[in-house]
């Protein structure tokens, strides 16, 4: 019988998980990861800035706030065929899947015709579409739905709790708020966050137990480690002190509890990998981890890059994804199943 898929986790016990002697808490990671996915198998995954800088918005981590003094510059929207031919050569490279991602507070409606031109000419390569563009109204995320959005990323970034003290200008609830148009909508949720922003293993707690209580679990979960950039508020806290990097022990039992409370998720190692041992980045694996971004740039941050990902897998012995998500697959199933 198939382990029962929870949504009523309680914070103590995600943080009994994490209390765990940490050879038990990879075995438990590593029983739930083989329960519901592939052994060896890593989804592979490009982003690419469509719109970048000059956003509104004051996430203490982000280096395209327009109160950031990072030199990032702000660009307009690329154009359809600049970003369809970014895909392809990520399609070529070996990716599955295509993230686009704008530094936006909320697309504007007159963005949108060419958003959906993005999504369907991506589609039509084969590949899987995903975008951030920052809060959705319903309609959008209809519009988004109707030219065939697989997923939709909008993280949570934190614990609830410590959410006010990274962002002020848009509160915990509008997140959600998005999350929910979105699952209406009918696309894929890609949620999660980031650590190593100076938080404790509290709110670690806190923000996987937000992911693992929602309604339907995350289809994918990224988890970021903080690149602190100098000129944003967390660079200029963060950079050159003992908390500019979240410990990688840490880290890797961060991945384990998301792995053992959303066990059909995909886990996806996002920002930070460009500074994470081959070591380290194994020991995710092993914990559950199972996506990660390919490429030498996310959307400002350097990345580890195609050759460097291939020597590692080789060494590894693992395999770039090749079957579909668990959560998708239950998902069509139940349509199929309905549809009869």
């Amino acid at each position: 019988m198939e382990p029962l898929i929870r949504t009523d986790w309680t914070r103590a016990e995600i943080a009994e998980l994490f209390d765990l002697p940490f050879d038990e808490l990879m075995w438990r990671a590593q029983g739930t990861h083989r329960a519901h996915h592939a052994a060896g198998e890593v989804q592979l995954c490009t982003l690419l800035s469509i719109k970048t800088g000059g956003c509104p918005e004051d996430c203490g981590y982000c280096s395209q706030s327009v109160l950031a003094d990072s030199g990032v510059q702000a660009t307009k929207l690329m154009d359809v065929r600049s970003v369809l031919q970014r895909a392809a050569e990520a399609r070529d490279a070996g990716s599955q899947r295509f993230c686009m991602g704008a530094a936006w507070r909320n697309p504007k409606d007159r963005d949108m015709p060419a958003i959906v031109e993005m999504v369907r000419g991506v589609r039509g390569m084969g590949m899987e579409t995903c975008m951030t563009l920052g809060m959705l109204t319903p309609r959008q995320a209809d519009m988004l739905a109707e030219a065939g959005l697989d997923y939709y990323n909008h993280n949570i970034d934190t614990s609830p709790e410590r959410y006010g003290e990274v962002i002020t200008t848009r509160t915990f609830g509008e997140r959600l708020d998005t999350l929910e148009h979105v699952r209406t909508a009918g696309i894929n949720v890609c949620c999660g966050g980031i650590v190593g922003m100076g938080e404790t293993r509290e709110d670690r707690v806190g923000f996987v137990h937000a992911l693992a209580t929602l309604p339907r679990h995350p289809e994918s979960v990224p988890v970021n480690a903080l690149v602190p950039v100098k000129g944003t508020v967390l660079g200029n806290m963060l950079a050159d002190t003992p908390l500019a990097k979240i410990d990688d022990i840490e880290f890797v039992r961060t991945i384990a509890v998301a792995r053992i409370t959303m066990p059909r998720s995909m886990v996806r190692l996002s920002a930070g990998r460009e500074s994470m041992s081959e070591a380290t980045q194994a020991l995710c694996f092993m914990a559950g981890a199972n996506s990660i971004f390919t490429g030498d740039k996310l959307l400002t941050a350097g990345n580890r890059g195609d050759s460097a990902d291939a020597a590692m897998f080789a060494k590894l012995g693992v395999r770039p994804m090749a079957g579909e998500e668990p959560m998708r697959a239950c998902r069509n199933e139940a349509l199929v199943e309905a549809a009869e």
